[in-house]
């Protein structure tokens, strides 16, 4: 279901490859709405950072300058959070410290354990953001993360910030709830549950890697053990040799209210595993549309659909290693 994925971190690179436009105010919009919302960290390291260092060239005009001083101020925000948080959990250890120093009870040792355990998490996101050396976990996104995604606009290739998990057309935030999946739209329901934007709403992310979770008995070619619970693991399929991929998404766009940005969210379009993914334990995989195929799958036909699982069909098929995600 393509559980996690890499974006391709250089997207502004992405853009001048493929003759794409970048919407600013769009990126502006969803950043000024992240930090108002608090939810910062939903925005890809990679994605802040390509911003930052655009803002502070030489050649970048006011608009990116302004989005590079609200991406300062976002991290700024947020490294105040981590170290508040840290700092009331610090303190919840010490205290639990201290009752088990003197009468030992359960409920001290889980808020012993659950204290130490949120510190490491707290330490190791604060050593994220303030890292300067790049890592290919800062291009991680999961669902409800936000990625850059190339789409057609009046004719131009632009590259759009969006939600990866698609909130379709007549949907409010509680039937989203209800079917928190639709970040994987299947290639056996383009027809039915994504119909409305199946040969409408098209779009590509440029990505490096996807992650899924994978039964650990599967990927060790073996049956369940009498009394053995299922457990799962993370694998990162890379394609071999390695280059980016551009993926079939599908996306949407709801209205916002009450002067809120309008919400743009997409899914990525998945279909059956090749054989090495499958040989993994994994039963879906992500369509790599091939770079000959970008217009006319960015312009699709509702009318000639067949056109369009024909692009489907002919799709980049490099080979997928894969390892245990870290």
């Amino acid at each position: 279901m393509c559980y996690a994925a890499q974006i391709k971190a250089d997207f502004r690179k992405f853009t001048r490859e493929y003759g794409a436009v970048m919407s600013l105010r769009q990126f502006f919009e969803l950043f000024w709405q992240k930090r108002k919302e608090q939810e910062w960290q939903k925005l890809p390291k990679a994605m802040r950072v390509a911003f930052a260092h655009a803002g502070s060239a030489e050649d970048g005009d006011a608009a990116e300058r302004e989005l590079a001083a609200l991406i300062a101020a976002g991290d700024r925000e947020l490294a105040n959070a981590l170290e508040a948080e840290l700092f009331r959990q610090r303190a919840r250890l010490a205290e639990a410290e201290r009752a088990l120093a003197g009468r030992p009870t359960r409920k001290a040792e889980n808020e012993q354990r659950i204290a130490a355990d949120k510190i490491a998490r707290l330490q190791q996101n604060l050593a994220d953001l303030q890292r300067v050396t790049p890592t290919p976990e800062d291009a991680m996104i999961f669902p409800g993360y936000y990625a850059p995604v190339m789409i057609e606009v009046d004719g131009r290739r632009t590259i759009v910030p969006m939600r990866y998990r698609c909130r379709l057309a007549g949907w409010d935030v509680s039937m989203e709830r209800k079917k928190p999946g639709t970040y994987n739209a299947r290639r056996d329901n383009l027809e039915t549950a994504w119909r409305q934007l199946f040969g409408y709403r098209h779009g590509i992310l440029p990505i490096r890697a996807f992650h899924e979770h994978v039964a650990r008995h599967r990927l060790e070619h073996r049956e369940l053990g009498p009394d053995e619970k299922e457990q799962s693991v993370v694998l990162e399929f890379r394609p071999d040799p390695p280059q980016d991929l551009l993926i079939a998404c599908l996306w949407s766009r709801h209205k916002g209210e009450a002067g809120e940005p309008d919400l743009y969210s997409f899914a990525a379009i998945t279909d059956e595993p090749p054989p090495e993914v499958a040989a993994a334990g994994h039963d879906r995989c992500v369509i790599p549309i091939r770079p000959q195929h970008v217009d006319a799958w960015l312009n699709p036909d509702p009318a000639n659909l067949a056109a369009l699982y024909a692009i489907l069909d002919d799709r980049e098929r490099p080979f997928f290693e894969y390892r245990l995600a870290a």
